[in-house]
């Protein structure tokens, strides 16, 4: 009991590192429109989010790797520093160049901070308190990831957007008086030399990647020289990684980790099961104002009840792994999913909220145990040196996969809602969607014009969802091929 107690602290440490790291994800979206009045720089909008997305991302495996060798605890308070460095500065940023800079400052320090701190919960808990912890932490991620867009509405619109950066300061002190003063590492883990080339090549193919599908359609056209460029540099980078990554000594992503059945289904499934949560969050947002005329705050509460049932969902299917296997419980949580995103792809105009709200309630907790059960999968038969690496690298995909299904998902809604619509918006500009989300645009168009734009809006999203259950059957061939391990095995193991 009194072991159990000196924990306390450090969870709830690793807890706030967690909450604002996933939280400075999707807080800033909803905010922008008074951030670019304030600043300006219409033009780079999409770097705000962009530019912590790659310096997250890109961070991942480094850090990971690294805590493995020099030790999880110098690299967790590193991680917490930069971020709150970052927040200070955002929230002081006078122009929008200024603003980007210090986002990608607080995404290399946010990339330390989740994988780490999912790490650092095997290395101290012991094996039949894991899986309530870890469910624990990935209610808090889930939790986080949906009342980023709620809470940064809120802020902006009682306070000042300056405020959703200055709330992580007070958050991350407590996080890092608590790691400094509670955190007793163990020395299991052994220096190494640190894989320079792989880190460089790394960063390089995901900051390629990543700009490629955020500038793309948007900036730049897709067929365009500067768009081709970026994916032909991040295969280029990819390929070349992998080679060096075979031959290296001591590489930064060890390949022996993809030879356990359990870690690649477990991170494969993690980023297909990213890009379905991403469709949900964004495109029921969307139906809400584009369709039904709700405003950006009653969106945004609707995904509370989303928000809920993933917690739940994440708790329940932690606590669950220590009686059944991990592929029995992303079953259940897949076919809930199925089930969820089947019923939202029958949505249309006339469907009553309380019923939408239902449909997002099982979506919710079919995601829910994806938070805490994939990442306990990627770590159950690390071995304590590799853990840092293996819990980053997981994460690192599952936020690919958010990102990819933002970009594939996004093209194929924006394509089938203006092939329907050629000449009907106010402006004759069939691209120009965003502008009937306006009241006051909705409100000078004509009742039956009005009316067939929502429709095929509606149908773009349904049709949408469907088009998500090739990701959604990619990841249930996934599951299915999963070991039948259990955090019970682990157990029984250390008890001999």
């Amino acid at each position: 009991m009194k072991n159990e107690t000196k924990l306390v602290p450090i969870m709830a440490a690793l807890l706030l590192g967690i909450f604002v790291a996933s939280l400075d994800n999707t807080i800033v979206a909803t905010s922008m429109g008074s951030i670019i009045g304030d600043l300006g720089g219409m033009d780079k909008y999409v770097w705000v989010t962009s530019a912590y997305l790659v310096a997250e991302m890109a961070g991942m495996p480094i850090f990971g790797k690294l805590s493995d060798n020099f030790g999880r605890k110098r690299f967790f308070v590193i991680g917490i520093i930069l971020f709150l460095i970052g927040s200070v500065l955002c929230g002081t940023a006078q122009t929008m160049v200024q603003l980007c800079l210090f986002r990608a400052l607080q995404g290399i320090g946010g990339s330390a901070l989740m994988p780490i701190a999912f790490t650092i919960i095997w290395d101290v808990m012991p094996p039949e308190k894991r899986g309530k912890m870890s469910g624990i932490f990935g209610a808090v991620f889930g939790l986080s990831s949906i009342v980023g867009p709620l809470l940064g509405s809120f802020i902006t619109d009682h306070m000042n957007w300056r405020w959703i950066f200055y709330i992580n300061i007070p958050i991350g002190f407590i996080a890092l008086a608590l790691i400094i003063i509670f955190y007793k590492e163990s020395s299991y883990h052994t220096k190494a030399s640190i894989d320079w080339l792989g880190a460089i090549l790394l960063v390089s193919f995901t900051v390629c990647l990543m700009f490629a599908l955020e500038l793309g359609g948007h900036t730049y056209a897709w067929s365009s020289v500067q768009i081709l460029g970026l994916f032909a540099s991040a295969l280029v980078c990819l390929i070349v990684f992998l080679l060096v990554e075979t031959k290296i000594k001591d590489p930064i992503l060890p390949f022996q980790l993809f030879k356990e059945r359990l870690y690649t289904t477990g991170v494969l499934t993690g980023m297909f099961y990213g890009a379905v949560f991403m469709v949900s969050t964004i495109y029921i947002p969307l139906y809400i104002q584009g369709v039904t005329g709700g405003t950006a705050t009653n969106s945004g509460l609707l995904l509370l009840p989303m928000m809920v049932t993933s917690s739940i969902g994440a708790a329940i299917g932690g606590a669950w792994a220590n009686k059944i296997s991990y592929r029995k419980i992303m079953l259940t949580s897949s076919i809930i999913m199925a089930i969820g995103t089947y019923l939202l792809s029958t949505l249309d105009a006339e469907t009553p909220r309380w019923l939408l709200t239902i449909y997002m309630m099982i979506i919710g907790l079919g995601v829910g145990p994806s938070f805490s059960v994939l990442g306990m999968a990627s770590l159950h038969n690390a071995k304590p040196q590799e853990r840092g690496i293996a819990s980053s690298t997981s994460n690192f995909l599952r936020s690919l996969g958010m990102t990819l299904g933002i970009t594939v998902f996004g093209i194929i809604q924006r394509n089938s809602f203006t092939n329907g619509l050629p000449d009907m918006l106010p402006n004759g500009k069939s691209e120009d969607f965003g502008s009937i989300l306006s009241p006051e645009v909705r409100s000078q168009i004509p009742a039956d014009i009005l009316h067939s734009i929502t429709d095929i809006l509606s149908s773009s999203i349904t049709e949408t969802f469907l088009w998500t259950f090739i990701p959604l059957g990619i990841s249930f061939l996934c599951i299915v091929s999963m070991s039948s391990d259990k955090m019970h095995h682990i157990q029984k193991t250390t008890a001999k």
